[in-house]
């Protein structure tokens, strides 16, 4: 069914986009705000908490630390983003609910505490890695499969093409972090990599990875060159 053309439509289309740049500068910012904030905080001798400035052992770690609001509130604000995304069809809008479940999981089931934590600690945060994963796998399905889908009706501009290339790409790099954590969990691999602190380093390149997908959706990067349309002016001679 053909969409009707005009100032709502407009209005609608600006306002996705806009969602969607939201969303990925949300994921591209976190890795970023997250251990810089920390470190300011402690250079301006203003923090709460006794962790000093350095890497945290994860992301998800920023939450024992005084970095929490901004953890829990990106990471809500992200769900929100997410479930009011409808996108193109039914599976956009599944997709995007899903994802507002595990994001709001991750915030609100936080990570186990280093370096002894309690029985329920530990099942709080393998619940927490659960959604973690979840997230992940959905954001990874949004740029593989959801974005790369093109009008069969009209063909790919060289733009769309070139889009769908940075969606597979950013698709492929949160399932090879995905993987990549995995293995650097392995005891063995663990005893070899821990003080290079692996699971910080792949979650931030997995986030960026989702953030610029999210941004080349919302035409921040990519866009196609706008072609006027001679619709109005034909409407009015038409009228005469």
């Amino acid at each position: 069914m053909a969409q009707e053309s005009g100032p709502e439509n407009s209005i609608l289309v600006i306002s996705y986009l806009g969602l969607r740049k939201a969303i990925g500068i949300l994921g591209v910012a976190l890795p970023f705000v997250l251990p810089f904030g920390q470190i300011l905080l402690h250079a301006l001798g203003i923090q709460s908490s006794l962790h000093t400035p350095v890497i945290e052992s994860s992301i998800s770690s920023y939450y024992y630390t005084d970095m929490r609001n901004i953890f829990v509130g990106s990471m809500c604000a992200i769900g929100i983003f997410l479930m009011s995304y409808r996108g193109y069809d039914r599976r956009d809008a599944i997709a995007g609910r899903f994802a507002f479940v595990c994001a709001i999981g991750v915030a609100l089931f936080p990570t186990s505490p280093l370096p002894t934590p309690t029985a329920d600690e530990m099942l709080i945060g393998g619940i927490h890695l659960t959604f973690a994963a979840l997230l992940f796998l959905t954001l990874a399905y949004f740029s593989l499969k959801l974005f790369t889908m093109t009008d069969p009706q009209k063909p790919p501009t060289r733009q769309k093409l070139r889009r769908n290339v940075v969606y597979r790409v950013s698709g492929y790099i949160m399932l090879a972090c995905i993987a990549l954590i995995a293995i650097a969990a392995l005891p063995p691999i663990k005893a070899m990599v821990e003080r290079l602190e692996p699971r910080f380093w792949l979650e931030a390149i997995a986030i960026v990875a989702f953030g610029i997908s999210w941004l080349t959706k919302g035409e921040a990067i990519l866009k196609d060159q706008e072609v006027p349309s001679t619709a109005p002016q034909k409407l009015a001679a038409k009228s005469q």
